[in-house]
């Protein structure tokens, strides 16, 4: 309802343009419709294979004024205001001769006051234009709006389908209104149609397709990306107490409890040796809190054109707060914000633009920061009320090495119990999960090879022939070690 008194406001002010960028063409020609009625104006509607033709009387479309020339030659000699509805005009904006008619009627807007509504899924308005243009945005349906479409697209499946009912529980039901949150009204009946045309039931697993669907309609082009294999911490070894921090905040995030007081937590920070589990703990975050898991690449941010790094990390945080509730892993986030001179103040910016961001949102979004090196980080990131933690994920220790054996092992459909998984862990003392793990494939690929079956003797000879990152850059895991001992929480 007030997408259409806004518009009508803006036309009623005779704005001399108007431009409009959505993908819904036809919802914004339905909130036309009861403005045509109630203003004494010629509505027109022009697109190029149709030409021009009035709305607010029934007459045939003219079709000699289909191209943009002749269109404009008339709407500037037309002495009687109109509202011209030009639909994906966008590709005549860059014609000098268009830029100039469409200048020509705006000055004449005193006299003859004209509006013309520009409607295309994406709009560039030339510098001449724009400080004529009012942008009119179409807000997204809300909660209520989505729960009428769901229920609306429930009752054609049940009508096609010999009246049988939908078949949905309140809660999912509720989680999946969150999935749809920030789309617009055809996206979610298209959605809403395609979760419950196989069967008529909604789930968990029909939540999981829609955040991948709503995904890629907000992030084409863009630089996160959605992790579909996320672990749960059944499958880290070790960071018990990381597991336990976590635990006692999933309720309190995904809404499942409240408590005067207490707000959702903001994020943390794992900082550590690398192929310790960083990224693994991130994936398994989001797994075991049943979120969707967005992965922004800072690497990938960067752009050599002035303000193209900051523009992509705003669209990228403008994504994630569309996705929310979610998980939001920040991967070697060193690498994007250590402030540099070197850089034309890009890192400058960046740090600034993530900040304020932190300090401002207010979307349920969890972020997982990683990072390998601490000292190339700023102190205003690392400061009590940015995130809520820092937690250093060590080197595993004995038992915690014995648990990454057992779980690779039996990944790979190896029975533990025919391995002498604690005179293994004290054999590979030092090394990283990874580095575990690497030991484990390689002897695999060794057995297959002699045709043999796996044995401990062929995992020691691989473990014997790795030298591990402990080894291999002792002093820095040293220092990196002693550092952390008193500024940051053992994730283990």
């Amino acid at each position: 309802m007030q997408n259409g008194k806004d518009l009508e406001l803006l036309i009623r002010s005779s704005a001399p343009l108007i431009v409009v960028k959505t993908h819904e063409e036809l919802r914004l020609m339905g909130l036309l419709e009861p403005i045509i009625r109630q203003l004494q104006k010629p509505f027109f509607r022009w697109t190029v294979t149709e030409g021009l033709q009035r709305l607010d009387a029934d007459m045939p479309a003219q079709l000699h004024n289909n191209k943009p020339l002749e269109l404009l030659t008339q709407i500037k000699l037309t002495r009687r205001a109109g509202v011209y509805i030009l639909l994906d005009f966008h590709p005549y904006l860059d014609d000098p001769v268009n830029i100039r008619l469409i200048k020509d009627i705006v000055q004449m807007h005193v006299d003859t006051p004209h509006t013309l509504i520009f409607i295309a899924h994406e709009i560039s308005i030339p510098p001449d234009l724009e400080r004529y243009c009012v942008n009119f945005e179409m807000s997204l349906p809300d909660r209520d709006v989505i729960e009428t479409v769901i229920r609306h697209e429930a009752r054609t499946w049940s009508k096609m389908n010999n009246n049988l009912r939908i078949t949905v529980d309140k809660k999912t039901l509720q989680r999946f209104i969150d999935g749809l949150l920030g789309l617009p009204v055809d996206d979610v009946k298209r959605l809403t149609r395609s979760a419950i045309r196989d069967d008529g039931v909604l789930t968990e697993s029909d939540i999981g397709g829609i955040m991948q669907e709503k995904f890629k309609l907000l992030n084409q082009g863009g630089v996160l990306s959605f992790e579909y294999d996320t672990s749960r911490f059944a499958d880290v070894g070790g960071l018990q107490h990381l597991k336990e921090w976590l635990d006692l905040r999933r309720e309190i995030f995904n809404g499942g409890q409240s408590s005067p007081g207490l707000d959702a937590p903001r994020g943390i920070l794992l900082l550590g040796v690398q192929g310790c589990g960083k990224s693994l703990a991130a994936k398994a975050v989001a797994g075991a809190w049943g979120l969707p898991l967005l992965r922004l690449d800072f690497g990938s941010l960067y752009n050599k054109y002035h303000g193209e790094t900051e523009k992509n990390l705003r669209e990228s945080l403008r994504s994630a707060e569309i996705m929310s509730p979610c998980i939001l892993w920040i991967d070697e986030i060193e690498k994007g914000i250590s402030v540099s001179d070197n850089d034309g103040g890009t890192s400058k910016r960046i740090l600034g633009t993530l900040l304020t961001w932190m300090a401002e949102n207010d979307r349920k979004i969890f972020i997982v920061a990683t990072a390998n090196d601490i000292h190339a980080l700023p102190p205003e990131l690392l400061r009590k009320g940015r995130l809520d933690e820092i937690f250093f994920v060590d080197l595993p220790d004995r038992d915690t090495r014995a648990n990454i054996l057992q779980i690779h092992l039996q990944k790979r459909e190896q029975d533990p119990e025919r391995f002498n998984l604690p005179m293994l862990a004290d054999r590979c003392e030092g090394f990283s999960g990874a580095e575990i793990e690497q030991a484990v494939i390689s002897a695999m690929y060794r057995s297959h090879a002699s045709n043999s079956q796996l044995n401990d003797d062929e995992i020691l000879q691989e473990i014997d022939r790795t030298r591990p990152l402990s080894v291999v850059m002792a002093e820095h895991i040293q220092a990196l070690r002693e550092w952390a001992r008193d500024r940051t929480v053992m994730a283990g």
